[in-house]
């Protein structure tokens, strides 16, 4: 990769954003993509000067916008003298390429951007080595921008040196290479975060996945929770890697609380594939909180956006199912209600579907969270059954796996037998079968 194919821009760069609306069902309305593309550019230290809304009846194969709306462009980047172009959406190479060309300054779409600030916040390992893989995969199909040059060719020449290859093929292939690389590494981390899940679930302790779009204020309430201090800023993705501490709940001698990456609506589809061993924590969890930020005008499309995300992962949150045991329990933490007035709020309330379990709340005053905390401990009770179990008196070692990861509510020997009443989860029971 060449410089110019790096997000290389500092800190305090000027900026102009183009959104281009292409009208689609269900999307966030204009002014809340505008502000949501505002937030990720300031993530990063951006300085946005001028944004811009364009209607986009038929998109071109070579810029995206018209040439009216891009001489509109032209004209904002010289008046705010900016020397970057921010699209909130998807570009192709050519697109990319043939902008930047036309405009003379530097083009990034909506994946890039967000790609560089997750470059900027990955704080593990395995946080890098997700970003480098998406950011690879996202450059792959972008090496026409750099290099123009495709009939010059390295190798040998004539009859005996064959006819080499080109250097978009090399640098592909060393992209290729690299990509193998670091799948073989996330592999070996996603082993190890497995054992450690492995040893989780061997002690009685059920995981709550705190989920939600970027800057609804998870990590928030995560530090309220658990007392800790995971960077919790007015910032979109503040929080990168997951991050889990114990907390104590009644009913439940002790949970394991994880914070997640915070989800964005058009998530480009490089990094929903890179993040996956991240959100494999959400997928192992026994209980899902979903945070909403019901302040925000779109809180409805951005819960759309973290539903999909989720069954795309694979999970089936269907509270009827739930109740079941055949799907995990979804609890929605209506936040940042203490920024709504009495009328506001009397709305909402006349909106909470019959099957969902809904605790307004407060992260930031606390208000509304130890309603939050009983019906997490309420629902992880009520996902236990008591099961009848009969062992031998001599098994010692099944008894104690009952005694470790559930309640024995009743003992009572019969001859050379123990006729047990044990509480347990539908996991625990699945796992004590296949003992």
């Amino acid at each position: 990769m060449t410089g110019s194919d790096t997000l290389d821009f500092a800190r305090g760069a000027r900026a102009v954003i183009a959104y281009p609306d292409l009208g689609r069902r269900g999307s966030v309305d204009t002014d809340s993509r505008l502000e949501e593309a505002r937030g990720l550019a300031l993530a990063i230290g951006i300085a946005v000067c001028a944004t811009h809304a364009f209607r986009i009846r038929t998109a071109r194969p070579a810029t995206l916008f018209g040439g009216g709306q891009v001489d509109i462009i032209a004209a904002s980047l010289d008046d705010t003298r900016s020397e970057l172009l921010i699209v909130d959406g998807s570009l192709s190479a050519i697109q990319q390429r043939n902008l930047e060309e036309r405009l003379k300054v530097k083009v990034i779409d909506r994946t890039g951007l967000i790609l560089e600030i997750l470059g900027e916040r990955a704080a593990t390992a395995e946080g890098r080595l997700q970003v480098e893989l998406a950011h690879l995969d996202y450059q792959a199909g972008r090496l026409v921008r750099s290099w123009t040059h495709l009939e010059r060719q390295r190798g040998g020449f004539g009859f005996l040196g064959g006819p080499g290859e080109t250097q978009i093929e090399a640098d592909r292939r060393m992209i290729r290479d690299r990509m193998a690389k670091l799948r073989r590494e996330l592999e070996q981390v996603k082993r190890t975060r497995g054992l450690h899940r492995e040893r989780r679930q061997k002690a009685p302790w059920p995981v709550i996945a705190l989920v939600g779009y970027t800057n609804a204020g998870k990590s928030t309430l995560f530090n309220r929770l658990t007392h800790a201090d995971v960077l919790a800023e007015d910032l979109l993705f503040a929080t990168l890697d997951p991050t889990m501490r114990s907390i104590r709940l009644d009913g439940v001698e002790k949970a394991i609380l994880s914070d997640t990456v915070g989800f964005v609506s058009d998530l480009p589809t490089e990094l929903v594939a890179a993040f996956r061993a991240t959100l494999e924590e959400v997928l192992s969890a026994d209980l899902i909180i979903h945070v909403r930020d019901m302040a925000h005008p779109e809180a409805q499309v951005q819960a759309q956006a973290v539903e999909a995300i989720l069954t795309d992962l694979g999970l089936v949150i269907d509270p009827v199912l739930a109740g079941q045991g055949l799907a995990v329990p979804l609890i929605e933490a209506w936040n940042k209600w203490d920024a709504l007035d009495k009328h506001a709020r009397a709305l909402l309330m006349e909106t909470v579907p019959q099957d969902r379990t809904v605790c307004a709340i407060s992260a930031l005053t606390g208000e509304g969270v130890t309603d939050l905390l009983r019906a997490v401990s309420l629902a992880l009770v009520i996902s236990h059954r008591i099961y009848a179990i009969e062992l031998p008196q001599n098994d010692g070692h099944r008894l104690a796996w009952l005694h470790a990861h559930g309640e024995v509510v009743k003992s009572r020997p019969e001859d050379d037998r123990l006729m047990l009443s044990v509480r347990l989860s539908d996991k625990d029971w699945g796992r004590f079968q296949a003992l």
